[in-house]
């Protein structure tokens, strides 16, 4: 039966092969076959165009790598069929829409998009569809496989003594906390802005389109330039308020103004799908005045005084005051960015933000400093307490002091040995062709090193 079906999937691949000929009606090319699964070139081609459009210089050997990832995405699509590992439409549709908005803004609108691409948005969304599915299958095949793999105290040991000559060097490192407070307008500051979505909310009751609307008026960078469009999203999304007009509304209704910590939005549901509604909105964020700030330095420096005076802790003071969901529960300490999974609040002097260097970089292990006024990503003003809970200088990495970062590297190299080891088996026993046009591609040789010796 193996054999039989081995023979079928070649002859399928030749046969799609032979209308790709010079002279003959082209209707596409087959780059690879991996078990029942066909790769077109045009498939290749296609992703090749996103990667130039992402500001990458033209280079054709990228192409080698992007058939070694789709190979990789088909054997576990493959394994995912056999598990009965899927996702959800709505997931699929969302993370569609979530790149065409990254493109968009990459681009300066969908019409520059389009001219890019010579083709309608719809068109693009449709052509990407399942890739994007086979994608997000992979992944989630690929997190069950790995999903039970932990390290032991030991397996730590042993993993550092095999470092040799290369453990690490690790630079200044220091756990800072955090205590943000965002001003607060009282409800006369907020009328006016609230004023300004009800006009447009009107608007669109009088007949005015909602997406043109949105582009021109809407404060959400994510969705303004795609018509206020957030693509589908389940209960657990958005704010609790948002949510709830969300799944109140039917198709094609809007809602009236309501307000969520981001500002004033009215939204319009496009379609439901069981637990996944697909909407889009248009939001105005109320902004800052004069007499906020004032109002929030007097209450920083109160909130300051108290820490200085050991009335209260910096821990308490964060989960009591700190505007910062993030770090506000978490005793107000900053986590790694780049090891968040982790959890670890150790950062390195040269990974964070610049403006909290300049103020930390002076003041000694257990300091507080002094109420300062910043702006967030967004934009908006408000006033920052910085608090230094320890330095660590720079140093060669030993279990001791890095236990937690030497845990994470030991298990990131289990996992990459379970996946690597994964991978071979699966290519040993599947039937894998890849075109002769990619014969020069190193990435590509343990592939046809499998294949030929099958």
């Amino acid at each position: 039966m193996k054999k039989v079906f081995l023979v079928a999937t070649a002859l399928i691949c030749l046969f799609l092969n032979s209308y790709a000929q010079p002279g003959k009606h082209n209707i596409d090319k087959v780059a690879a076959v991996v078990g029942n699964n066909i790769i077109l070139l045009s498939d290749l081609n296609q992703q090749y165009t996103q990667y130039l459009y992402q500001g990458n210089p033209a280079n054709p050997e990228i192409k080698c790598k992007i058939l070694q990832n789709t190979l990789t995405q088909k054997l576990l699509k493959q394994q995912a069929e056999i598990d009965s590992v899927m996702v959800e439409d709505g997931q699929v549709d969302d993370e569609v829409n979530k790149r065409m908005r990254y493109s968009m803004q990459r681009a300066g609108g969908q019409e520059r998009l389009e001219q890019f691409l010579n083709k309608s948005l719809l068109q693009y969304k449709d052509e990407i569809r399942p890739s994007v599915k086979d994608e997000l299958i992979a992944q989630k095949m690929q997190a069950k496989i790995t999903e039970n793999i932990n390290v032991t105290p030991m397996e730590v040991e042993k993993y550092f003594k095999t470092l040799g000559d290369s453990i690490p060097e690790f630079n200044t490192e220091v756990e800072v906390g955090e205590v943000i407070l965002n001003p607060q307008l009282t409800r006369a500051e907020k009328q006016r802005f609230h004023d300004k979505i009800e006009a447009l909310r009107l608007r669109v009751k009088g007949g005015d389109d909602f997406g043109v609307l949105a582009k021109t008026y809407s404060e959400d960078p994510g969705s303004s330039a795609d018509g206020g469009d957030l693509g589908f999203f389940d209960r657990s999304t958005m704010a609790k308020e948002f949510t709830a007009w969300a799944f109140k509304l039917k198709a094609g209704e809007m809602s009236p103004v309501f307000e969520t910590e981001f500002g004033f939005h009215i939204l319009q549901v496009i379609e439901r799908r069981g637990e996944q509604v697909h909407a889009r909105h248009i939001l105005i964020r109320p902004a800052t005045t004069p007499e906020s700030l004032v109002r929030l330095k007097a209450h920083a420096d109160s909130i300051y005084n108290n820490l200085i005076a050991k009335k209260l802790t910096f821990a308490a003071a964060a989960n009591l005051y700190s505007d910062n969901k993030e770090t506000k529960f978490n005793g107000g300490m900053m986590l790694n960015a780049e090891n968040v999974q982790a959890r670890s609040t150790f950062i390195p002097v040269d990974k964070l933000d610049p403006t909290v260097f300049l103020v930390i970089d002076t003041m000694k292990v257990g300091g507080i400093a002094k109420p300062d006024l910043f702006s967030s990503p967004d934009g908006k003003q408000g006033y920052r307490i910085l608090y230094l809970k320890s330095k660590i200088p720079p140093h060669k990495a030993n279990l001791a002091q890095d236990f937690p970062k030497i845990r994470d590297a030991a298990q990131s190299d289990k996992i990459n040995r379970t996946l690597s080891e994964w991978f071979e088996k699966r290519r040993e026993s599947t039937y894998i062709k890849i075109d002769d046009e990619f014969n020069t591609c190193d990435e590509l040789k343990i592939w046809t090193k499998t294949t030929a010796a099958k």
